[in-house]
């Protein structure tokens, strides 16, 4: 996670659970590219149709409430997703994607300030949101310290092995030893 994203933004309402995002009958599935394939397809059939690199998703309350399985923030990063932006978040998903390091913003008001499609600019790290589409604007509540370091690095296992010496810190790829 670095500088600005800018994407177009998909709306959802309130307590969209993880099932939601992510039906539990491909649970089987673990290529990150087969799991995107699915991901919101019984509340919004066009999504993977739709999305594309760096959009992102806005949403009322509660957003992945619901079961704890990994799943669902696998395929929403998976999908392209770049930033979910909520009223609230459960407490659970928000841990997983962090650890995953898609970023989650709660913003207070979001809901009620983009339509599906809007263009969006936000910097995850000052909090600001910018709605290009309609000219409004939004704030975020700051990330801690700690989980911007996650999102830094991409995630919590790539920081971890940034830190043990495993992962060159000039290009991030895995340090093999012969």
């Amino acid at each position: 996670m670095t500088g600005i994203i800018r994407g177009k933004a998909f709306v959802y309402g309130a307590n969209i659970d993880t099932d939601q995002i992510y039906p539990g009958g491909y649970l089987d599935l673990t290529d990150p590219e087969r799991v995107a394939e699915h991901t919101l397809e019984r509340v919004d059939p066009d999504f993977v149709r739709e999305v594309k690199p760096g959009d992102m998703i806005v949403a009322d309350a509660n957003f992945g409430c619901g079961s704890s399985r990994e799943h669902a923030a696998v395929a929403l990063k998976a999908s392209g997703i770049a930033a979910v932006l909520a009223e609230s978040f459960a407490r659970i998903f928000y841990r997983n994607a962090i650890n995953l390091g898609l970023p989650l913003l709660v913003c207070p008001g979001i809901a009620s300030l983009v339509k599906r499609h809007d263009l969006l600019s936000v910097d995850p790290v000052v909090g600001t949101v910018i709605n290009l589409t309609t000219g409004a604007t939004a704030t975020a509540q700051p990330l801690s310290a700690y989980v911007s370091a996650i999102l830094m690095h991409g995630g919590v296992k790539p920081m971890i092995r940034r830190k043990m010496g495993l992962l060159s810190p000039a290009d991030g790829t895995a340090r093999v030893d012969t």
